[in-house]
């Protein structure tokens, strides 16, 4: 988990989103947790979307088992996060709202976060000569 991630690291869909600052595994019950905080905040308002699936089988060996026998069987899946993933993006509602919502999933989470907000590029003007 070295690096930073090159990938999901820019806001796309919404105005509002959850910014991982450290790398982790991150377990599918943490991210359905962190959803459902944000949904029940914000009362089924706006939109929210989750950036990150959790697409590694994590296995473990039942206890007390003698070494050999092959590979334990999957008990969880992870998401592997670099620092820069964005976890949820959320738009639909005042900036308020998504601040205190994402701040709910984001003490769900097991690493640092924070949150952002997306600016409108605006190009420069031209310069009248």
């Amino acid at each position: 988990m070295k690096g930073k991630s090159c990938r999901g690291n820019r806001i796309c869909f919404g105005r509002y989103a959850l910014q991982v600052l450290e790398p982790a595994w991150i377990t599918a019950r943490q991210i359905e947790a962190g959803r459902r905080a944000m949904t029940r905040y914000a009362r089924r308002g706006g939109k929210l979307w989750v950036r990150i699936f959790p697409d590694k089988p994590v296995t473990l060996r039942p206890t007390e088992t003698r070494m050999g026998s092959g590979k334990g069987s999957p008990e969880y899946w992870v998401a592997v996060v670099k620092p820069g993933r964005i976890l949820y993006e959320m738009s639909g509602v005042s900036e308020t709202i998504a601040r205190a919502a994402i701040s709910i999933a984001a003490s769900k989470m097991p690493i640092r976060s924070q949150f952002l907000r997306l600016e409108r590029y605006r190009p420069p003007k031209k310069k009248e000569y």
